[in-house]
């Protein structure tokens, strides 16, 4: 399909077999571990599951890049497994990784406990402080990662700086997406290198599968493809059938959970009991006039303190009706969690307190309910603390 086509067209007909296999408008579940050999010349062309080369992944691959305007793509078999993947492909002992302060708490676990064991130095910076990452560049960085919007502060990094300074530099750039999705942001389109995804969150939907994808260059995509076939984080063929399904509604979702979490955002700016609301959508949001230039809507993700501390958070969740106390984020359903007992539970409490992640924030994963009724609810359960 060409690139010109409409992104709700994209999520319907990209990358869907021409023919139609035996007619079937949905495209079948391929229940098979193996299938014949018909002369593949390499290894990683070889049709097997193990490999992400099976047709309900090929389907995937094609739509992924195509939602992004990329030049290729691959599932995973979780949102880790792509991020992992991505940094072990591009960084190898004695190498320097430059990365985001502020992360997903399982991102931070894997470069702080992992990476050094590999022999692979790195520097936090600062995601709005270009000369920062001036200032910790050296000689062997390879690397220079960044979220779209940071979880859970919903911070917001010179997006448009961190591709020209990788290619200054000669860094491959890589942008965890998840949090603003493709509807919101095409990472390629601005420059980056590669583009990473839960594909568990807001592209499938649904809270009802775990998956990843790395999306971007093709010949960064073909390695890390590689290197994935052989630790084998691969996700399997009902769980391909059910992200390509719940792809299909992200348009309509992610246009929905935008204007619901701006209006909820809104509201609990305004209200006393609340002292501080993480959404860029908002006026007081520093990086809003930026994010405004860049993103197509602000996502339904945000965060926000209360007076009270850590007793009006808790007394606050309590008193909720409608959201689901949980952890992860992005589907049909209002989800409401302290990061500091889910998200980044795995991070110390200094390094927490640090980058202002307090016990007493709360995240909230905005669904597709109706909005009213969300507003009224969180309203009820603010006048009970």
């Amino acid at each position: 399909m060409a690139n010109k086509a409409g992104f709700e067209t994209k999520l319907i007909h990209a990358g869907e077999p021409s023919p139609r296999i035996q007619g079937a408008v949905v495209q079948p579940i391929f229940q098979s571990s193996t299938f014949e050999f018909h002369g593949e010349k390499t290894y990683h062309d070889v049709k097997y599951i193990r490999l992400n080369n099976t047709p309900n992944h090929l389907v995937l691959h094609r739509k992924l890049a195509a939602l992004e305007n990329a030049e290729a793509a691959v599932v995973a078999a979780s949102g880790m497994a792509a991020i992992t993947t991505t940094l072990l492909a591009l960084l190898s002992r004695g190498d320097h990784l430059l990365i985001q302060d502020t992360l997903y708490g399982g991102t931070h676990s894997f470069v702080t406990n992992d990476l050094p064991r590999l022999g692979i130095a790195f520097d936090f910076v600062k995601g709005d402080d270009p000369q920062d990452w001036e200032r910790k560049l050296q000689p062997n960085t390879r690397v220079i990662y960044v979220e779209t919007m940071t979880n859970p502060l919903l911070q917001v990094a010179r997006l448009d700086e961190v591709p020209r300074f990788a290619r200054k530099h000669n860094l491959v750039s890589v942008i965890d997406n998840t949090f603003a999705s493709p509807f919101n942001f095409r990472p390629p389109e601005w420059g980056f290198d590669l583009s990473l995804h839960s594909c568990t969150k807001y592209l499938n939907g649904h809270t009802d599968l775990v998956a990843g994808a790395v999306i971007g260059r093709a010949d960064l995509v073909e390695k890390i493809t590689h290197l994935l076939n052989h630790l084998g984080g691969t996700l399997d063929p009902h769980a391909c059938f059910l992200l390509n399904r719940g792809m299909k509604t992200l348009a309509l979702r992610m246009r929905y959970q935008n204007a619901s979490a701006l209006a909820l955002a809104r509201f609990l700016e305004s209200h006393p009991a609340v002292t501080r609301v993480n959404y860029p959508g908002l006026e007081s949001h520093p990086a809003h006039a930026l994010a405004r230039q860049w993103f197509d809507g602000f996502s339904g993700m945000l965060s926000f303190e209360l007076a009270g501390g850590l007793p009006a958070a808790e007394r606050f969740i309590q008193r909720l009706q409608i959201p689901v106390e949980a952890p992860s984020l992005g589907g049909v359903e209002t989800l409401i969690t302290r990061p500091a007992t889910t998200s980044h539970a795995g991070m110390s409490p200094e390094d927490r307190q640090k980058l202002g992640i307090t016990d007493s924030l709360i995240r909230v994963s905005v669904g597709i309910e109706t909005t009213e009724d969300l507003v009224a609810d969180f309203r009820q359960a603010l006048e009970g603390i």
